[in-house]
């Protein structure tokens, strides 16, 4: 193996290994990238500061108004209660069949992700109620994370059109598209996931079942209801979340905006990486707006439960601190990304990623591209921009050389990123495990199946719009 592509991928398994076995990625993806830069003759300080700092300040730069709103609008639905009202009335409202209850727990998953609440948020409103339900008919608890994870962070996540989680938001910017790109894409896709994955679970669950195992003996995070806590309705839980989606349609269909806004801006001195087109950013735009907005319904709605203004100070302020660390973890395997991407080896591995002709199209080359670095960074939204930061360009005009338009691109680079980024090194899917109180021994071969699903999908879609052109 050729020196050069032997140091990335030592690289590459070093930052895996580490994030996986609990070193913060802001720290250990400049030391992966600088060590890379090193044995390839760079040097360290320019290679710190120039190559991986100036990509991560690019993407903070373009994103952390996303990240800090959406968590702010999580942190303000979790604690003013409007989340917990909202999984409540679903999960204790479809019943307790071993069905029902996995659609349920899916259900109330998928409303708050759709609506604008970030996952790790979904992941604490939602386990509770779920936790109680299967403890209640005694089901085993260690299907709950899949559950869960079905509902959070598949179709909802990077497959629906419209959804405001970064990971539908990224592709934007590079490919000059809006959150509803590729809705046919979207839909079926999200079909088959839901289909195929409720089928799954509930199956799974039916075995575990029919063996006679039950809830099981668990101590760590047992949820604690306080039955006579008060409960939004979920119409009026869901008013902020609804909120979100129209305001962003609204903006994103009816608001053209002038193409001249940022020629100003483009003049001044002094003023680094302001977009080159309007349509680069509009859709970050629009849902800043819709973001702000579900911010302001949900703190009129939930205003009974933050009563003053001191109150709302720290809520406010826990979200915005909140979003720094989800923000920086992702801007540092961004970091990383373009530390990697200027090494000799990288051109090698490039080639071979842009030249998969598989369907005469840069779909499958896109999806593979995008899926493994999600995979190898532990992360949709790191493995995602790195991906497009360095292949977009060639994915686009490819595509624009047989008429293929953006909007496919952009929804199955969305939907890959998706994929294999929940390998067990994943924030999200350690969260998950951390939160129920389970371990990847017990419940993460689920979880697995359903990342399984989610890739698999990804081409089922790639080989409809190759046969039909519908996207």
């Amino acid at each position: 193996m050729d020196f050069n592509i032997l140091v990335i991928l030592l690289s590459l398994i070093g930052l895996m290994t580490f994030a996986y076995r609990g070193f913060s990625v802001i720290m250990m993806a400049p030391i992966m990238a600088i060590l890379a830069a090193t044995l390839t003759g760079l040097d360290v300080m320019p290679s710190y500061t120039e190559l991986f700092m100036g990509k991560a300040v690019t993407y903070i730069k373009s994103y952390f108004p996303v990240f800090m709103l959406g968590a702010i609008f999580g942190k303000v639905m979790e604690e003013t209660g409007l989340a917990r009202g909202l999984a409540s009335a679903i999960i204790n409202g479809l019943g307790k069949e071993p069905a029902k209850a996995v659609l349920s727990i899916v259900l109330a998953g998928s409303i708050l992700t759709y609506g604008g609440v970030l996952l790790f948020v979904v992941v604490f409103a939602v386990y509770p109620f779920a936790a109680a339900l299967f403890k209640e008919a005694n089901y085993p608890k260690r299907l709950i994370p899949v559950c869960i994870a079905l509902g959070a962070f598949t179709a909802t996540m990077d497959a629906l059109p419209g959804t405001p989680q970064i990971q539908n938001v990224i592709p934007t910017t590079y490919f000059g598209t809006n959150l509803y790109a590729g809705p046919l894409a979207g839909f079926i896709g999200s079909a088959i996931i839901y289909g195929l994955g409720i089928f799954y679970v509930t199956h799974r669950l039916k075995a575990a079942i029919a063996k006679g195992e039950g809830y099981g003996n668990h101590t760590t995070n047992e949820p604690v209801i306080d039955p006579n806590a008060r409960l939004f309705p979920w119409y009026v839980a869901c008013l902020p979340l609804v909120t979100v989606l129209v305001v962003n349609f609204a903006v994103t269909e009816f608001v053209t905006w002038n193409p001249a806004i940022l020629e100003p801006f483009h003049s001044m001195k002094g003023v680094p990486l302001v977009a080159a087109k309007v349509q680069n950013v509009a859709s970050i735009w629009s849902l800043i707006i819709a973001l702000v907005s579900g911010i302001l319904v949900a703190l009129v709605v939930g205003w009974r439960e933050i009563k003053t203004v001191d109150g709302m100070s720290k809520i406010l302020n826990a979200g915005a601190i909140g979003s720094l660390l989800a923000i920086m973890n992702t801007a540092s395997e961004v970091g990383y990304g373009n530390v990697i991407s200027q090494l000799p080896g990288f051109a090698e591995v490039a080639n071979f990623l842009i030249s998969i002709h598989i369907g005469g199209t840069p779909l499958v080359s896109e999806a593979v591209s995008v899926t493994v670095l999600a995979g190898i960074t532990g992360s949709a939204s790191g493995g995602l921009a790195i991906a497009l930061e360095l292949m977009a360009q060639d994915w686009l005009a490819w595509g624009q050389s047989i008429g293929m338009g953006p909007e496919i691109l952009h929804r199955v680079a969305s939907m890959a990123s998706g994929g294999l980024d929940t390998l067990p090194h994943n924030g999200a899917v350690i969260t998950l495990l951390a939160v129920c109180g389970l371990t990847h021994k017990e419940s993460y071969k689920d979880i697995f199946a359903i990342t399984v699903l989610k890739t698999f999908t990804v081409f089922v879609i790639i080989f409809i719009y190759s046969v039909t052109g519908l996207h």
